[in-house]
């Protein structure tokens, strides 16, 4: 079963895509992660993509689909996909119907989070303690969930449309938004 997980930073993404890693057997596409482990690499990419971070900015389609095409291509993974803030432009989700197109593979459920701004802020600022995360200053947030929101809203629309589409309160309790999601894949 494929999945994907959207919403703006700190709606929850990583949490429930954990969790269905987990139930499922699954794995774990979080575009976050990998751009982390380019950072961590130091490469080239890595330092481009600590500057857009710091400015506030998303990384290129480009970058971020040549490292999630890496991941589909695995026969290994193939229909165990939880996509966790991918993709987050229309040219990343018609990159990744090409994708899964290509390797024989559907997406089963759409899951969008939706959290307002003030919940974000909130959230950020406890996870900025907890988990120590240099990308969690609240102005480089604030910044990333306008970017977000205007970047997603085609995104939204272009997927909105699939009858697997789901809107979730992400504002709900971590345990109420996991039993939503999880009445809808019937686990």
């Amino acid at each position: 079963m494929n999945i994907i997980l959207f919403g703006p930073p700190g709606a929850g993404k990583g949490t429930q895509s954990k969790y269905l890693v987990n139930k499922l057997n699954n794995f774990q596409i979080s575009t976050g992660d990998i751009l982390r482990d380019e950072i961590k690499k130091n490469s080239d990419i890595g330092i481009q993509i600590t500057n857009d971070m710091n400015d506030g900015i998303f990384i290129s389609d480009d970058i971020v689909n040549k490292l999630v095409e890496k991941q589909v291509y695995d026969p290994k993974k193939k229909e165990r996909f939880i996509f966790d803030g991918y993709p987050r432009s229309l040219s990343q989700a018609k990159n990744l119907d090409i994708l899964l197109n290509n390797t024989n593979q559907k997406i089963d459920h759409i899951f969008f989070l939706n959290v307002n701004k003030d919940i974000i802020i909130e959230r950020i600022e406890k996870r900025k303690i907890l988990e120590n995360r240099a990308d969690d200053d609240t102005e480089t947030i604030l910044k990333r969930y306008d970017t977000y929101m205007e970047t997603t809203r085609p995104v939204l629309e272009f997927y909105s449309k699939n009858p697997n589409f789901h809107e979730i309160n992400g504002t709900r309790e971590i345990d109420q938004i996991t039993k939503e999601i999880e009445a809808f894949i019937n686990v």
